[in-house]
C-alpha cells in the first residue's frame, strides 16, 4: 500500500511557488485518536521518497498516513490588474490502512484527496454550466462579484479560468489511473449532487 501511495504522491502537479510536500501525520486507529507522529515540512521541499520513508516507521494495517501540499489554481483576484490570479492552494492527501477506523477504505476508499474548495471548479453562484441560472446573492461582496459577471467578457474569462482548472484535475485523475492498478475513482463534493456531470457540463460551454 506505501508503494502505491508512494506512486499517487510522486503524481501530484505541486505548485511551482511552494514545492514539496508541507506536513506529514500519522494516525492509528481513527481520526478521534491523537496522532502518532506529526512532521512540519514547510522549506524542506519533501519528495515523496520522504514521506514514504516516514510513514515506514509506522506502518501498521489500522494506520492512516495524511499528507499535505499546494497546486496551483487559477482564482479570481479583484486586486490584480487582470482581475485574475494563479497560485498555490492546499491538497490533502490520506492513505487509509486496511483496518484503520473500523475499515473505513472500504467505503472511502483506500486513498483519499481533498482538493479543497468545490469553486476552483464549479464556479461561484451558479454561474457557469447554464448562463444566467444563478442564485441571489448572499452578501455585498457576492453582490459585487455577479454584477462583475454581467459582463460578457468577463464572464467568457470566468469559463476560461475554470475550465483550465477542471482540465488540471481530470489530467491528474488520468496520471494517476495510469500510475497505480485503480479499481474505481470518484470526484465527489458536498454542494453538488453529481460533480462529474457538473464538471462535463462547464467543459461542454462554449
Amino acid at each position: 500500500m506505501l508503494d502505491r501511495f508512494e506512486r499517487l504522491l510522486q503524481s501530484v502537479p505541486l505548485s511551482a511557488t511552494r514545492p514539496g510536500f508541507t506536513r506529514f501525520v500519522a494516525r492509528a486507529i481513527s481520526s478521534a485518536e491523537t496522532p502518532l507522529i506529526e512532521h512540519d515540512l514547510r522549506g524542506v521541499t519533501a519528495s515523496a521518497p520522504d514521506i514514504i520513508a516516514f510513514a515506514r516507521e509506522h506502518r501498521n494495517a489500522d494506520t492512516a498516513y495524511e499528507v499535505e501540499g499546494y497546486w496551483d489554481l487559477w482564482e479570481r483576484n479583484a486586486a490584480e490588474e487582470s482581475g485574475w490570479q494563479r497560485g498555490p492552494e492546499p491538497l490533502l492527501l490520506t492513505c487509509h490502512g486496511e483496518e484503520y477506523d473500523n475499515g473505513i477504505a472500504a467505503d472511502l476508499g483506500h486513498f483519499l484527496v481533498d482538493l479543497g474548495f468545490e469553486h476552483f471548479y464549479t464556479g461561484h453562484g451558479g454561474l457557469l454550466g447554464t448562463r444566467g441560472s444563478h442564485s441571489a446573492p448572499a452578501d455585498p461582496v457576492e453582490a459585487e462579484f455577479l454584477a462583475w459577471m454581467m459582463d460578457d467578457e468577463h464572464l467568457d474569462e470566468y469559463y476560461r479560468k475554470t475550465r483550465e482548472n477542471i482540465l488540471q484535475l481530470t489530467n491528474w485523475v488520468r496520471a494517476v489511473e495510469q500510475a497505480l492498478p485503480i479499481e474505481r475513482t470518484r470526484l465527489w463534493s458536498e454542494g453538488e449532487e453529481n460533480l462529474e456531470a457538473r464538471l462535463d457540463e462547464i467543459l461542454a460551454v462554449h
